[in-house]
């Protein structure tokens, strides 16, 4: 029964544009108002806030981002205060303080445009996570050659790759296009 009225409860939100959804109790002829108990089904954490406009991707919630400067509901929960600050509002704006305007900015929304592209020092943190992986990487690659890795064999050195040239020098191997095309063998010396 309860998942039948959940499914009826979100059939209704669907059918219903976001941006013409009002909750307030003044609304223009073309918006929807919704009454409390469907308000509360359908958006049940939205709490005493007004829907205000469609947002960032039309739900209801509130982010702070400079993309999209209208979130579809107001930051803060309706108070007296408030309410009396907005009928305030509705008269002459000359009569507002300073810190009148200021609280209703902050009834609305959470940081201002300075405050979004304020530096957030996050850098620091990406810095370090970068900087201990590749420490710890260079310790492993050490770890590695030390322990895991056999020893390089003796055909590696340098002495052992000299002899290996002259045995074949003294060998004759690749007369035409090889090592032994090279060698001036009247001389003892390279061509």
């Amino acid at each position: 029964m309860a998942g039948r009225q959940l499914a009826r409860t979100a059939i209704i939100a669907c059918r219903l544009p976001q941006r013409s959804i009002c909750t307030s109790t003044v609304c223009r002829s073309d918006q929807v108002q919704l009454d409390p108990q469907t308000r509360d089904k359908i958006y049940p954490k939205l709490g005493n806030r007004e829907i205000v406009g469609y947002g960032m991707n039309g739900t209801a919630h509130y982010i702070d981002h400079t993309d999209f400067p209208c979130p579809a509901i107001r930051f803060k929960e309706n108070t007296p205060e408030v309410l009396a600050l907005r009928e305030k509002e509705k008269g002459e704006w000359k009569a507002l303080t300073l810190e009148e305007k200021k609280e209703l900015y902050r009834a609305s929304f959470c940081q201002t445009y300075a405050e979004m592209n304020a530096p957030t020092g996050e850098w620091k943190s990406i810095t370090s996570i970068v900087l201990m992986g590749m420490f710890l990487t260079g310790w492993l690659l050490l770890w590695i050659k030390v322990y895991v890795y056999p020893d390089l064999p003796k055909t590696i050195n340098r002495e052992w790759q000299e002899s290996e040239v002259r045995r074949m020098i003294d060998m004759r191997a690749a007369p035409v296009e090889g090592v032994s095309s090279k060698w001036d063998y009247e001389k003892g010396e390279w061509k």
